[in-house]
């Protein structure tokens, strides 16, 4: 199966986690979508063992590599055109989230690949959020019915600025918002966990003391009422302090008919009918670059499908829209 990588902005390092666990996969060819340098991306090839030819031009790329795994991480603005070229192609898409960073280039991205589903391209976004362990092994939980039936959620990103950041994350047209890049791990929690879609929703954000980082919102804020009536509370930030342990505070309290799950650094706290304790998770069996190779190659289904690509893609563009339309700072 040979592999094109496009760009190495987000979170291309989801590829190498798990590209060994796939030896049928090979890395055919790189392209920045941009002018981005590639020494970066070409590093992490060369220490997974390819050397893999450049291509200024990622069509050019397609043409003449013709790969049936294209991942995508190039400009976020480029994504949803990148994405929709290679369904045309036939070509199944890894792809950065958001796939999309408005709703009009959502819009034609989800018609394409309507229209050309029945050529079986897959197309996937990385929410790797789902194969970490405390949030994997938690899902198992909920699914066997540990805490019964969710009522409420409350979901937390917090993210270190990291002093700076590149430029394409001060405009609105080139980075889309915090809600949909940061928020969307958290976002899809609440889908993944209920299952369930999303009823109505609000949303609040601010741009005030954003290190000078003109469109970028620092902070925000989303409640969510799901079809089977969960309430969620969603908080998304850039202000975790510079010393922190970790670069991400990943959050998630649940509250259920039976229990009460909390994921926090990394550990489950439940409080059930037996009593009060902490679980630390094993590593999950599954990573995500590889589940869904494997499951191109005829293994088992992915834990992220194309629909749950599609829904959380939505979902955040939606959200995002509605905190532009509020009041924000």
């Amino acid at each position: 199966m040979k592999l094109c990588l496009i760009g190495d902005r987000g979170h291309v390092s989801y590829v190498f986690q798990s590209l060994a666990e796939v030896p049928e996969v090979r890395i055919a060819g790189v392209s920045m979508g941009c002018q981005d340098s590639p020494s970066g991306l070409l590093a992490h090839c060369a220490e997974a063992g390819f050397r893999p030819p450049v291509f200024d031009d990622w069509r050019e790329m397609l043409d003449k590599v013709q790969p049936a795994l294209v991942c995508v991480c190039g400009p976020f603005e480029s994504h949803a055109e990148m994405c929709a070229e290679c369904l045309r192609r036939g070509i199944h898409v890894f792809c950065e989230k958001p796939v999309a960073i408005d709703l009009e280039s959502f819009a034609e991205l989800e018609r394409v690949y309507r229209e050309e589903r029945a050529n079986g391209a897959r197309f996937v976004s990385m929410v790797g959020m789902r194969y970490e362990p405390a949030f994997y092994t938690a899902y198992g939980m909920v699914q066997d019915g540990t805490i019964g039936r969710i009522k409420l959620m409350d979901a937390r990103k917090s993210y270190r600025f990291g002093g700076s950041r590149p430029d394409y994350y001060r405009s609105r047209s080139t980075y889309g918002g915090t809600i949909p890049w940061v928020g969307s791990h958290a976002m899809d929690w609440v889908l993944h966990f209920t299952g369930q879609g999303v009823e109505r929703f609000n949303a609040y954000q601010t741009r005030a003391d954003n290190f000078g980082y003109g469109d970028l919102e620092v902070a925000a804020v989303c409640q969510i009422v799901t079809t089977g009536g969960v309430l969620a509370s969603v908080t998304m930030d850039f202000l975790r302090p510079a010393k922190a342990p970790t670069h991400g505070d990943d959050r998630l309290r649940l509250v259920g008919t039976a229990g009460v799950l909390e994921i926090r650094e990394e550990v489950i706290h439940l409080i059930d009918g037996d009593g009060e304790r902490t679980i630390v998770p094993p590593a999950p069996p599954r990573r995500l670059f590889s589940d869904f190779a494997l499951e191109l190659l005829g293994g088992r289904p992915a834990l992220v499908t194309d629909r749950d690509t599609l829904e959380l893609t939505r979902l955040c563009l939606l959200v995002q829209q509605a905190a532009d339309q509020a009041y924000s700072t």
